[in-house]
């Protein structure tokens, strides 16, 4: 029995050299095949068995279940091939000596060119040296030549999904492989149980439980089928069933981690992320948690809120897991979303000193600098990030944040400018760098780049606040109150808006108005600096007797100046976390 293995280089074994025993079975590779490792091989790769010659008819009662659910048959030997012929080409293909492995297999092609059986062979030799466009060939050529030939559907169909992700219409083409093997084989069980993850994969959950039902009554109890039925009913929201199956699984031992995470993307929403919380603390109850297992039920932990189980899973988890720098990522995310920065940084920290050149932990080491107001680490970190990939937009933007509330404001013009060139359909990269010329008191240019921000909707309001602020500047009061009334037309509850027009009532000694617009803005923002500044002022000129308790929580404020840079940096909403923020 040949096998064509789901990893680079392709292997063989027989059913008398590997018997499958129900405890061999582990949830295979990434198309979440069943699979068996051979017991005479110690770390043997993930392998996928078919016959030689192989079936014309299959008999459910010779089931092989291994990278696939594999079928036996009735072995039928090309004419002038005997026995001591196969066993030799299936020796050279054991060896990995493949190069005479083709060379003997075209010479039996050149006397047998009709035998869909050689084909059928060469394809696994192509498929093995990683020639998976010639192996399609061969395996296509096998079927035209014998339309009944079961492996070679099953090879042609497993280089399909090999290509998954990487070519285009992949997963069609296996689907179609499958769905014409079940037309003369409808109960095959392999390609009923591969359709069913290519239908679940397409989110097609009612024909994927089809074919699961079309499984042996003896497999309908393995976990892996039900974990497969659990996902399939959590796509259709079949919650009940969802629960019952996942309360039966609490005290399964028998169940693999391995399982497990190949369904856990399928479990979608609040309701699904909590039936894979509740499969992931039964495998850890039971001992059999990797740190693969910690590190996903830590993300689930945190994707329902559980922030402190979270921290405490992948604090475990990175006591052993070989790469560190995920696992201490997302502790600093947890940590940050606590609001707890100092461990934030310690995280990042270690995970700097591991990879010093990840620009991706240097920009979340900033940001949670700015977070925590550490102005001069903010800048530094960001600048490094800047510095090891100048390409990525965000980091561009983060940077120019913290120089905006930096004594020289004027160089976050150009990180900005960088920003607006590489996004040019985000109205934010234009309205700040509006902001940046008007830090740099460069107002004609500020108002230009503010006019075009005020056609967005989601920067409409902080374009129209900052014209107001430079009419106001200029003297021109009335004009200013258009512009602040405008941006608190678009909200009502933007307290840098309500301050200005505190500001401007000030102005016009209208101090009750003044001092109801400073207040409601405070009430939005109690650290809002311009707010607290002027309604101290405003108490001082009044002689209030609130002035002195103004004063001194303004004076606690003037050792956080770092408030413009956290603003815009939340109004952009960055992806701090993942190192995917590549400007997509």
């Amino acid at each position: 029995m040949v096998c064509l293995g789901d990893t680079p280089g392709f292997g063989f074994t027989t059913v008398k050299e590997a018997p499958v025993r129900k405890e061999q079975f582990r949830w295979g590779d990434k198309y979440a095949c069943l699979v068996m490792r051979r017991r005479t091989q110690s770390g043997a790769c993930l392998i996928y068995e078919r016959l030689l010659g192989i079936s014309r008819y299959v008999s459910q009662t010779l089931i092989v279940l291994i990278t696939f659910f594999c079928l036996s048959g009735i072995i039928a030997y090309p004419s002038d091939l005997t026995p001591v012929d196969i066993n030799r080409l299936k020796d050279l293909i054991s060896r990995k000596d493949l190069q005479q492995a083709r060379m003997e297999l075209e010479l039996a092609i050149r006397k047998q060119p009709n035998s869909a059986d050689l084909f059928d062979l060469l394809g696994v030799v192509e498929a093995s040296e990683g020639n998976l466009s010639a192996a399609e060939n061969d395996f296509r050529r096998s079927i035209e030549l014998d339309p009944h030939l079961v492996g070679a559907y099953l090879n042609l169909a497993h280089v399909y999904q090999q290509q998954i992700g990487r070519k285009d219409g992949m997963k069609e083409k296996a689907s179609a492989t499958y769905r014409s093997l079940l037309e003369i084989d409808p109960y095959n069980i392999e390609a009923n149980f591969q359709l069913s993850l290519l239908f679940e994969q397409a989110h097609d959950f009612r024909a994927s439980l089809v074919h699961l039902d079309r499984l042996p009554s003896a497999l309908q109890t393995e976990s892996r089928t039900r974990l497969v039925r659990i996902a399939d009913n959590a796509g259709l929201g079949n919650w009940t069933i969802v629960n019952r199956e996942v309360a039966n699984f609490v005290f399964d031992q028998s169940i693999a981690e391995s399982d497990i995470l190949v369904i856990l993307p399928l479990l979608r929403g609040t309701r699904g992320q909590r039936a894979g919380i509740k499969l992931l603390e039964a495998l850890d109850r039971n001992g059999g948690a990797s740190w693969a297992g910690l590190y996903h039920l830590g993300m689930l932990y945190e994707s329902v809120g559980q922030l402190e189980k979270a921290r405490s899973v992948l604090e475990r988890a990175v006591q052993t897991a070989p790469n560190l720098i995920p696992i201490l990522l997302r502790l600093a995310r947890v940590a940050d979303q606590q609001k707890d920065y100092n461990g934030a940084l310690g995280y990042l920290a270690h995970a700097r000193d591991i990879d010093p050149s990840d620009a991706n932990i240097h920009f979340f080491f900033g940001l949670v600098c700015v977070e925590a107001n550490l102005g001069e680490e903010a800048y530094r970190s960001l600048q490094k990030a800047v510095e090891l990939n100048p390409q990525n937009p965000y980091y561009d933007f983060a940077l120019g944040a913290v120089i905006l509330v930096r004594d020289d404001p004027h160089p976050a013009v150009a990180y900005f400018k960088k920003y607006c060139l590489a996004k040019p359909q985000d109205p934010r990269g234009t309205l700040a760098l509006g902001v940046a010329y008007f830090y740099s008191h460069d107002l004609d240019s500020a108002k230009k780049e503010f006019e075009k921000a005020t056609r967005y909707e989601r920067t409409s309001a902080a374009a129209h606040y900052f014209l107001g602020r430079i009419a106001n500047m200029e003297g021109k009061l009335d004009q200013a109150e258009v512009e602040i009334n405008r941006s608190l037309r678009k909200d009502p509850d933007y307290p840098d808006a309500l301050t200005e027009r505190g500001i401007l009532c000030m102005k016009q000694q209208r101090y009750g108005a003044a001092e109801a617009a400073l207040e409601t803005a405070l009430q939005k923002d109690p650290t809002n600096y311009r707010a607290n500044l002027n309604l101290m002022m405003l108490y001082e000129r009044t002689h209030d007797s609130r002035a002195r308790s103004q004063r001194l929580r303004f004076m606690k404020l003037e050792e956080t100046r770092s408030q413009t840079a956290r603003e815009f940096l939340r109004s952009i909403r960055i992806e701090r976390y993942t190192a995917e923020n590549d400007g997509r």
